[in-house]
């Protein structure tokens, strides 16, 4: 063992426990939030208001539950591109069944949520039972999906307004001072924690992500997960997309075109592979945030969007060469 690896272990084993445990790339993610909220102070100190975190933190939310969806899909070794149409297909629907009256603001965001379990379940049709890569079939999907929803408002903008229900969700208090919106993607996140750590399901995603024939071969429905999981993401991707028309207080045509990018930096940010089989859901929390902060400063900088678009590759690029390559016995 060389001496530099000796004072590696050396050093690590000074950390303290909960530091040895922690995965670097959740560590480096944090490290850079603080920096870039250190950076940002350094420019005005509104930034380090109260006021202002929590507006981030409710602006993070709608990525955040898209990019819980993203996650599971990437665990798995595939890629979910149909999140743009799906966003707005379930804000849309979501919309349009509270305009039936009655029930219908009672079911407007179930309609919206299924809208959107239904093109994830589509997809992982074809993924798991068809064999077709997933990066053809999700964008298939959102084709389809944007296809649907021009047909069904005639190209123009839709008429439906988010009814209160949803605009109190997004931009509601429950409790005093904190948005409704944060405890929402609280909720799901301590869901998805669940998932992954005490769930066969969440186990299951993980070995499939390491090795499907593997998993297979060891007696898990490998074609049933992966079906699951991209249901899963389709509905979280609608059910953000239901937040956020209830944000705009309606929703838009390619309303949810600006999120595929960064829900995918978000996740491979927080250090999950997109190989699949390795990551952990405080990670992507970790990258939200930072691609949440990291637009803040861009848009403060008047950054035109090409700019961003740019600074997202850029992002995508240096993690994968950081956690994207495949271990040597893999």
């Amino acid at each position: 063992m060389s001496e530099t690896s000796e004072n590696r272990i050396s050093i690590r084993a000074r950390l303290p426990a909960f530091l040895r445990r922690a995965d670097p790339a959740v560590l480096t993610a944090f490290g850079c939030i603080l920096l870039l909220l250190f950076l940002s102070s350094l420019y005005s100190s509104n930034f380090l208001s109260l006021n202002y975190l929590l507006q981030q933190l409710k602006v993070a939310s709608f990525l955040g539950v898209v990019a819980a969806g993203m996650m599971v899909v990437i665990l798995l070794g595939h890629i979910d591109l149909s999140v743009p149409w799906v966003m707005t297909t379930g804000a849309m629907m979501a919309c349009a069944a509270a305009g039936f009256g009655g029930v219908g603001p009672i079911i407007a965001i179930p309609i919206g949520v299924l809208c959107g379990a239904a093109f994830g379940l589509v997809s992982g049709f074809g993924v798991a039972y068809l064999r077709i890569p997933s990066m053809i079939v999700t964008l298939a999907s959102n084709v389809v999906a944007q296809g649907l929803m021009v047909v069904y408002t005639g190209g123009f903008s839709p008429q439906d307004s988010a009814p209160p229900a949803i605009r109190w969700l997004a931009t509601g208090f429950v409790i005093p001072g904190l948005p409704n919106a944060i405890i929402v993607w609280a909720a799901i996140s301590a869901m998805m924690v669940f998932l992954f750590t005490r769930t066969s399901f969440g186990r299951a995603v993980y070995g499939i992500g390491n090795s499907e024939r593997a998993a297979y071969l060891s007696g898990v429905d490998t074609r049933r997960i992966v079906m699951i999981a991209f249901a899963i993401s389709g509905a979280l991707s609608a059910f953000g997309g239901v937040l956020l028309a209830g944000y705009a207080s309606k929703a838009a045509q390619a309303m949810g075109d600006a999120y595929l990018l960064p829900a995918i930096a978000a996740v491979v940010l927080g250090g999950t592979s997109i190989l699949g089989g390795r990551g952990s859901y405080l990670g992507t929390v970790a990258g939200v945030i930072l691609i949440t902060l990291l637009q803040s400063i861009l848009s403060v900088m008047q950054m035109p969007e090409a700019g961003r678009q740019i600074v997202y590759g850029v992002v995508i690029i240096v993690m994968l060469l950081l956690y994207g390559r495949a271990p040597p016995n893999r």
